[in-house]
C-alpha cells in the first residue's frame, strides 16, 4: 500500500496545553544550519571561478534571538505567523505517500520552528528506514528555500514547490524583469543593458551591478532604482540554479498534476486528524507526550485505511 516513490509533506499546528499569557522572555542561541559547511565551500569555489580572493576565515558568532518561553509548557513554541492563530503551539510535520495516502512520517517540533528546518533530515530518515526510492515530492511555499532545492537536486528528486509571492517596491521593476544570461554570467535589464558580476558575499549571494554612466541617461531609471549613485544592483544565490529548476518543475504538466494531488492527499490527512481524531489540541504537555499523541493518531488513520483496503479486497 506504500509505493515510496512520491511523497507529500506539510505541517499543521496543535494548540499546546499552555496559557499564552504565562511566559517569560528568554534569549537563546540560534542553531547553525547543517548546510553551512557546504555553502561555505560553494562560496569559496564561486569566488575562485570569478578570480576573487578567498574570504578569510571569520570567527563564528552565535546568533541569538529573544523568544517567549512558556512557564506552563516550556517545550512548546510561540507561533506568530500571518493567517495563523497566535499562542503556544506544537507543529506536526507529516509526510504521506501518494498511493493510498498512508502516513509515512510524523515529527513534532515546537511551534516556532520553521517548516523547512527539519525537512531534509526527515526525508533522509524515511529513505534510510523504509528503503524508499523517492522520485518526486510536492511541498507548499514554506519549503521554497535554496538549501531544500539543492538538497532535492543532490538526491535526484523531482521537486514541486508552490510559488512564494514577493511584493516588489511599488513603482520599481521586479527582479524577474531582469533576464539572467547563464552563458555570460550577467543580467540583462529591461532596457537591454548589462549588469556584470561584482563579488560573492559570505551569505552566498553574488552581486551584479549596472554601469551608472549608462543608467543616468536611461529613460527607465525611475522604474529601475532609487539609489543615489544611479546604479542597479541585483543579487543571485550561488545555489539559485537549483531553485530555478524547481520552479520549472512546478510549471510543467507533471508538476501541476503532482501539486494538485498534494492538496488532495496531505491536506485531507490533516483534516481527518482534526475532525475525526481531535488533533487540534495537545492533550498533555511536553514534546514527548505530544509526539505520542501525534504518532498514535497517525497509526489510527493508517489502520483505518488498511482495514478499508482489505475489506474491499474481500
Amino acid at each position: 500500500m506504500v509505493g515510496g516513490r512520491v511523497l507529500f509533506t506539510d505541517s499543521t499546528h496543535l494548540k499546546a496545553n499552555a496559557n499564552k499569557h504565562k511566559y517569560t522572555r528568554k534569549t537563546i542561541a540560534q542553531d547553525t544550519q547543517n548546510y553551512i559547511k557546504d555553502l561555505n565551500e560553494a562560496i569559496q569555489e564561486d569566488r575562485e571561478e570569478h578570480g576573487k580572493k578567498p574570504l578569510t576565515a571569520k570567527e563564528e558568532v552565535k546568533a541569538e534571538k529573544e523568544i517567549r518561553h512558556s512557564t506552563t509548557d516550556p517545550e512548546s513554541g510561540y507561533l506568530y505567523r500571518e493567517n495563523k492563530p497566535e499562542g503556544f503551539f506544537y507543529l506536526d510535520h507529516r509526510t504521506t505517500d501518494m498511493k493510498y495516502n498512508i502516513i509515512t512520517d510524523a515529527y513534532v517540533t515546537p511551534g516556532n520552528v520553521h517548516d523547512s528546518v527539519p525537512y531534509l533530515d526527515r526525508l533522509d530518515h524515511q529513505i534510510a528506514r523504509f528503503g524508499f526510492q523517492v522520485e518526486a515530492v510536492a511541498l507548499d511555499s514554506g519549503y521554497l528555500t535554496t538549501p531544500i532545492c539543492k538538497g532535492l537536486s543532490d538526491r535526484q528528486i523531482f521537486g514541486v514547490i508552490a510559488h512564494r509571492r514577493y511584493h516588489p517596491i511599488r513603482g520599481l521593476f521586479p527582479k524577474w524583469k531582469f533576464h539572467y544570461d547563464s552563458e555570460q554570467d550577467r543580467y540583462i535589464c529591461p532596457n537591454h543593458q548589462t549588469l556584470t558580476y561584482s563579488t560573492t558575499d559570505r551569505k552566498g549571494y553574488r552581486s551584479y551591478k549596472s554601469n551608472p554612466e549608462i543608467c543616468s541617461s536611461c529613460p527607465l531609471l525611475e522604474n529601475c532604482t532609487k539609489s543615489k549613485n544611479r546604479q542597479k544592483v541585483i543579487t543571485r544565490h550561488v545555489w539559485e540554479d537549483h531553485k530555478e529548476k524547481v520552479r520549472q518543475n512546478r510549471l510543467s504538466v507533471s508538476g501541476k498534476n503532482l501539486y494538485k494531488k498534494r492538496k488532495e492527499k496531505i491536506e485531507r490527512s490533516f483534516a481527518d486528524s482534526k475532525q475525526l481524531h481531535g488533533l487540534r489540541y495537545c492533550r498533555l504537555r511536553g514534546k514527548r507526550n505530544v509526539s505520542e499523541q501525534v504518532l498514535l493518531t497517525a497509526a489510527c488513520q493508517n489502520m483505518k485505511k488498511i482495514a478499508t483496503y482489505l475489506a474491499k479486497q474481500g
